[in-house]
């Protein structure tokens, strides 16, 4: 359920009061044109405070008003100010993201207390306009910003495996409701992207599928559960990040669909996410020439945001950018003149500047304006989707949250059950050759090793409490000769090993600025199973590690290492629950990405 809000009716600046309408009634208000009270508002606010409206970015610091001296260095380093809250005084913004490296996201009250600083900050200025406060809370166990007590939602692979829509509406539901009661009212998900590349580095598990039908569902499903937990989704990332091997954070991808391919491969996610009344759409630093032949990338394209998303498919959200530090979007133009581009190109929201760049994007746009490439009336276009958008979400009728309630809402019993069912669902039994599985609950010795300090110790508890004396020995995510040459001697001294392996595909070596896991769990996996004990594979993240040691009898795919996804696969170790999940994506076979190993839809039962 959405959080309560109170009706309270607020005067802004400019003499409008508005009350707390719901969604259907702000869209109603729209329905014949501009709607009068936004349109008010903005006819008296500064320029200054417009496009104050358009950034979103972060602070450091664990409260508004922060004092302590390592989070105002940092924040005086970037932006010449103390706290997020002079940084909103100075530069009247229009919404905050929440990250765990700059100290945003302690713990749940604590974030509630941050959000209700925040909007104390923002609703102080002159204009009163409440902030989009957001973060990436996508699930599983790659993009997760709030983690534990939060409930740890499965991933979108895993949801993928489990094919149920329905699983993927209630995901997004209790992720949505969890993330409102501690102020966080945009949520930069669910990935839309269609995983058709196995060497994909930055999508991988964060996509539903490679199927786009079934992206396109869950996303739609996933869209209307956070949205009717109250909490705006964002959709990304448009065009489409599915088919490339390259990471937009580091370079720039270049995707070779032609039109027709988009259309029937990435577009569909969208499409299903528009349909379902999507409140954002998050654009991506990919180049796709077939949409815009200039090769722009898509985020500062306007064949591709307002020719395409605009205009094509009638998209009039909001519109906002991937971060602007990622290198996607800085080599062709320079960080200057990014912000205006993508302002050109149709975005309404800017994120997350590069750091030290903040006052120079904003300047910028400020400078634009006054030169006449852009003019007040474009700016006043995305202001407008913004305010509306924070309209129709009730931050104007109350931006806070009762801080004393988060304990009862976050991490609650209910919503942890929901979570471990769902898993259930999710875990796949890709190979079971040796007829290992179930397992009999016994006193063997169990060694647990491979990759994950926290994922090892919780996996081997888990198998604990089914009989077997377990020990772990974790072995990194490179692990040399050495390191190797220890597991193999302890699994000489156990009746059963169990390997955790964590992208073992990536067996390319490390370079400068590009890293790679190297052949380290590929060899540890080999050695194991050469020993001629039992060995059981997990892949606690992308299920394509099979192709490179297909000599392994026994293999499982979990799409993540949350706690709940530990213990569903140890459930099915033991038999307590049967496999039910089916591969959303196709294997291919190690060096011949042209061949299947394992075809889409592959999951294996137990008798």
């Amino acid at each position: 359920m959405a959080r309560p809000r109170r009706l309270i009716a607020l005067v802004t600046a400019s003499g409008l009061v508005l009350t707390g309408l719901g969604a259907g009634s702000a869209q109603a208000a729209t329905a014949r044109g501009k709607d009068p009270r936004i349109t008010k508002i903005i006819n008296g606010m500064t320029l200054e405070e417009k496009v104050g409206q358009l950034f979103v970015t972060y602070a450091y610091g664990d409260r508004a008003d922060t004092t302590e001296p390592g989070d105002v260095a940092l924040n005086r380093r970037f932006y010449g100010v103390d706290n997020a809250a002079q940084l909103i005084d100075k530069y009247r913004l229009g919404g905050i993201i929440y990250f765990a490296w700059s100290n945003n996201t302690k713990n749940p009250q604590q974030i509630a207390g941050l959000s209700n600083g925040l909007q104390r900050a923002a609703m102080r200025q002159r204009a009163k306009i409440p902030l989009l406060v957001s973060t990436d809370q996508e699930g599983g166990s790659v993009v997760a910003r709030i983690l534990a007590p939060a409930t740890q939602l499965p991933g979108n692979m895993a949801l993928g495996a489990g094919r149920d829509v329905g699983d993927s509406y209630r995901a997004a539901q209790v992720s949505g409701t969890e993330l409102g009661a501690m102020g966080v009212n945009q949520d930069f998900a669910p990935v839309a992207d269609v995983n058709v590349d196995p060497a994909n580095p930055v999508i991988g598990v964060r996509s539903f599928s490679a199927d786009p039908q079934v992206a396109a569902k869950l996303t739609g499903a996933a869209v209307r559960g956070y949205q009717n937990a109250g909490v705006s989704s964002t959709a990304k990332h448009f065009p489409g990040h599915g088919d490339t091997a390259t990471d937009s954070h580091t370079g720039v991808p270049k995707i070779d669909h032609t039109r027709e391919e988009w259309e029937r491969l990435d577009m569909p996610p969208f499409q299903s996410a528009i349909k379902s009344g999507i409140d954002s759409i998050m654009t991506a630093h990919i180049i796709v020439p077939s949409l815009d032949p200039a090769e722009d990338p898509a985020t500062l394209s306007r064949p591709i945001l307002t020719g395409i998303l605009r205009e094509r498919l009638k998209y009039d959200g909001v519109v906002i950018t991937d971060a602007l530090g990622m290198q996607g979007v800085r080599d062709k133009y320079g960080d200057e003149r990014v912000p205006v581009l993508a302002l050109k190109a149709g975005v309404d929201q800017l994120l997350k500047s590069p750091d030290g760049a903040f006052d120079l994007q904003y300047n910028a746009v400020l400078n634009a304006v006054r030169s006449g490439e852009l003019t007040e009336k474009r700016i006043e276009e995305s202001v407008y989707r913004i305010l509306r958008l924070k309209l129709k979400r009730g931050l104007f009728a109350d931006p806070y949250v009762d801080e004393t309630k988060v304990p009862e809402v976050v991490g609650n019993p209910q919503h942890l059950a929901t979570a471990q069912r769902i898993t259930d669902g999710t875990t796949t039994l890709i190979k079971n050759d040796a007829g290992l599985l179930p397992l009999p609950k016994d006193s063997r010795k169990v060694l647990v090793t491979g990759w994950g300090v926290a994922t090892t110790q919780g996996l081997a508890d888990a198998i604990a409490k089914r009989g077997p004396q377990t020990s772990v020995y974790e072995t990194g995510i490179s692990p040399s000769q050495a390191t190797i040459g220890q597991a193999v001697a302890r699994a000489g001294a156990n009746d059963l090993t169990v390997v955790v392996t964590n992208r073992a595909w990536d067996i390319a070596e490390s370079k400068p600025g590009e890293p790679h896991n190297g052949p380290g769990q590929m060899n540890l996996t080999k050695a194991l199973v050469a020993t001629g004990k039992p060995v059981i594979v997990i892949a606690a993240r992308d299920p394509y590690d099979i192709a490179y040691f297909t000599e392994a009898s026994t293999f499982l795919a979990t799409f993540s290492y949350t706690g709940h996804a530990l213990e569903s696969v140890t459930r099915v170790l033991y038999g307590e629950n049967r496999p039910q999940g089916r591969l959303p994506v196709r294997i291919p076979v190690a060096g011949a990405p042209d061949q299947t190993l394992y075809p889409y839809g592959h999951g294996l039962g137990l008798r």
